[in-house]
């Protein structure tokens, strides 16, 4: 695999993402051209879509998922309640965390092809944003929003656009605000393996390890099926890129 390309995948640069400038997020420049495209179709329906998380690199996941093995982040159980990680094994953990976060090298945000969205005209400019189900039911503040997303995806006139994570399949938790770009993301999801996963986690220099990853790299074929690969069912049919 070509260096750029690998490191594209893994999150280690930034050269294949460029601004939205609402947002100031970074994004794959075909997820933007179709999320500038929905948006104006969002915008005719009375909502205002806006990116709160694109492109997240493999550094900041680390943080993110070091911090939560460590305790100084809270890991959330199914029903996103705080767990008790001392009462808790290594494998354990790993699957805690995973269920609400993605495993470095793993995330999809590495790709800017995939975002997180919120409606804007349904909330004050300073209402902090919490990306909870409760913020995307139907009855929640961004609910409205959402139903109507489900109808064009539903449609095939969401612009390529779709929820990776629309139901529980047993690994990730239904992330309803969570976008991706079928056709970019498709092509990027058949370069990951599990091997390679395994041997970027080993290659990690002393000050950049990924915390537990001697349960990760053991339980790598069951995390990768779970929690990694999303299967071809999830997918638009016919996709086909802007």
């Amino acid at each position: 695999m070509h260096r750029l390309l690998r490191d594209m995948l893994f999150g280690l640069t930034d050269a294949h993402v460029i601004l939205e400038p609402v947002s100031g997020q970074l994004m794959h420049p075909e997820a933007l051209s179709a999320f500038d495209q929905l948006r104006r179709d969002a915008r005719d329906a009375g909502f205002e879509p806006k990116v709160v998380s694109g492109f997240r690199g493999f550094e900041r996941q680390r943080i993110i998922w070091n911090a939560k093995a460590s305790g100084q982040r809270p890991v959330l159980d199914n029903a996103g309640r705080p767990v008790d990680l001392t009462r808790m094994s290594p494998d354990d953990i790993v699957f805690a965390i995973l269920r609400w976060s993605a495993l470095p090298g793993a995330s999809r945000h590495h790709w800017g092809t995939d975002f997180d969205i919120i409606d804007a005209a349904a909330v004050g400019e300073d209402y902090q944003v919490q990306l909870t189900p409760d913020e995307v039911a139907d009855e929640g503040v961004f609910g409205p929003f959402h139903c109507w997303l489900d109808e064009r995806i539903a449609a095939g006139e969401s612009r390529g656009l779709f929820r990776p994570y629309a139901e529980d399949r047993g690994g990730v938790a239904p992330e309803r605000w969570h976008l991706s770009y079928a056709p970019r993301a498709r092509e990027l999801q058949d370069l990951l393996s599990e091997q390679a996963l395994v041997d970027l986690i080993l290659d990690c220099a002393p000050d950049q390890q990924v915390a537990l990853s001697e349960c990760i790299c053991a339980r790598m074929p069951e995390i990768y099926a779970r929690f990694i690969a999303v299967p071809e069912s999830a997918y638009p049919t016919n996709i086909t890129r802007l």
